[in-house]
């Protein structure tokens, strides 16, 4: 075998192997002898079929299956002889026009990780921003739970229906005087006021009352998922059955038993503890984003184009999705064009991160157990049907690089807690607002790409009808995200943000 390279600049690599024809035609000589004492043919004894016989029978399929693991094995070499640590497969390309009897020559072209110093950890200072969980905050969450729980009672046959109320309604859409499939409903509760139905539905039904009939005309949105009814004016004759009016919740034991817990105290002191661990989540992400930046500023090496490519792509595929669902995906997809550079940057700096984590954390022995990656896999495979859950473990048990995007989260995260245990911390207590503004400050100061606003999705109906999909009338409206490429540029993985079903609230 013979391996020349061809190819040394920056972190790209590139040879050309040469197999032998001897080298081939002797494997297959020596394969055929392993299997040759397990053919049968007839007039032969078990075993006693001449070689050239077997090799005659299934010389075609050994020969192939041959070269295949003597280029594998050709590449493993390449790897090992030239002490090359891959970034990501290597291309390999066999050379046209091979014929048995012949030579096989091939291509390898790699890209190599960067030799990168393990940089200098002690010393480091992080600031840890805290939010105390006060009394008022827990209350306020109580009456939330109480709000969202509340009852309705039947109003007088005079009162008129308000925000707040509940209308029990029939109604019937059409379109152009034909009535649409899914369109028609019996005793459907309604609050007024909770974004539930398509824009303009409910606005329509202030102030009617009990035993009232209507007929409104709303629009259905442009997006609308139903293409049919997509953008269409649409009539529903309606009939109220019932105005209802919230009965007083009071958040006591009493209610606290009816959530099935003992008393008031006891949802209190759970609902401290989850305020504790949102908060406690905030300050990691913060303190997080200040441990990156301080890594990033005093770092600059190059950095494999396969890895920033694969991660670009995987940004620009969350942006697309983003733009989709915007109320103008063509305006979109210009804007994220225009700022194209900029999101490769952000690609950049983030596969620079991981990288440098990456080595911190071999340089400091930090590693994932056997233990926690067969967790790992076991969680990722519960988004799959029971049927194919075997299937993409062992999948990702025989796939080197499935396991390792697995694994690489979870990596980055335990090399990240070996920082903040190294680092000098100092505490400051903040309010919440102070600590999500300083996590906002963190990104204006660090992210390369401009601000953006992730688009609102457009009402969608239930079953075609007017009403929205499944969401609580008392939900509460989340602030819209930012697109997911600017607003997490620090961190290594960032997961894609979903606008809110409801109409985007306010930025925060």
């Amino acid at each position: 075998m013979q391996i020349k390279e061809t190819t040394n600049e920056g972190l790209k690599r590139a040879y050309t192997v040469t197999i032998p024809a001897k080298e081939i035609d002797e494997r297959v000589s020596s394969e055929v002898k392993k299997i040759a004492p397990q053919v049968r043919m007839p007039g032969f004894r078990p075993g006693k079929v001449p070689a050239n016989l077997v090799r005659k029978m299934h010389g075609e399929q050994l020969h192939a299956q041959t070269v295949n693991d003597m280029i594998r094995e050709s590449v493993d070499k390449v790897m090992v002889d030239n002490k090359l640590r891959p970034a990501m497969q290597p291309k390999v390309e066999f050379g046209d026009g091979y014929e048995e009897g012949k030579d096989a020559s091939l291509t390898v072209e790699v890209e190599v990780l960067p030799e990168i110093k393990a940089p200098e950890i002690e010393g480091l200072k992080i600031e840890r921003l805290t939010v105390p969980v006060k009394d008022e905050a827990v209350d306020e969450a109580v009456q939330r739970i109480a709000d969202q729980n509340k009852s309705y009672k039947d109003a007088p046959k005079t009162k008129k229906a308000a925000d707040g109320d509940q209308l029990i309604i029939d109604f019937v859409g059409s379109i152009d005087g034909v009535e649409f499939e899914g369109g028609a409903a019996e005793n459907t509760p309604l609050t007024i006021g909770s974004g539930q139905f398509i824009p303009g539905f409910e606005e329509q039904l202030t102030g009617v009352k009990t035993g009232d009939e209507k007929t409104i005309t709303v629009t259905f949105p442009a997006d609308y998922p139903a293409e049919h009814l997509a953008g269409k004016d649409a009539q529903f004759a309606i009939k109220v059955q019932q105005v209802k009016v919230p009965n007083e919740t009071k958040a006591d034991d009493e209610f606290a038993k009816n959530l099935g817990l003992d008393s008031i105290d006891k949802l209190k002191e759970l609902l401290r503890g989850q305020l504790e661990q949102e908060t406690a989540g905030l300050t990691r992400t913060q303190m997080k984003r200040q441990l990156l930046d301080k890594l990033a500023a005093g770092h600059d090496f190059a950095v494999p184009e396969g890895m920033v490519e694969a991660e670009f792509q995987q940004i620009w595929a969350q942006l697309q999705q983003e733009a989709a669902r915007s109320d103008d995906p063509e305006a979109s997809l210009k804007e994220m064009e225009a700022e194209k550079d900029e999101y490769r940057r952000i690609a950049e700096r983030r596969v620079r991160l991981g990288l440098l984590l990456s080595e911190i954390g071999q340089a400091n022995g930090v590693e994932v157990t056997n233990n926690e990656m067969s967790m790992l896999i076991q969680q990722a495979a519960q988004q799959y049907r029971a049927e194919d859950r075997e299937r993409f473990i062992e999948y990702v048990r025989n796939e080197p690089m499935a396991a390792a995007q697995l694994r690489a989260p979870l990596y980055e995260d335990k090399v990240v807690d070996f920082l903040f245990d190294k680092a000098e911390i100092t505490d400051r207590e903040v309010t919440r607002e102070e600590l999500e503004a300083a996590i906002e400050a963190e990104e204006d100061a660090t992210d390369e790409a401009p601000k953006k606003k992730a688009p609102a999705k457009k009402a969608a109906a239930k079953k075609e009808a007017p009403k929205k999909e499944a969401k609580g009338a008392d939900e509460k409206k989340p602030a819209a995200k930012k697109a997911p490429a600017k607003k997490e540029a620090a961190e290594k993985k960032p997961a894609a943000k979903k606008a809110p079903a409801k109409k985007a609230a306010a930025k925060k």
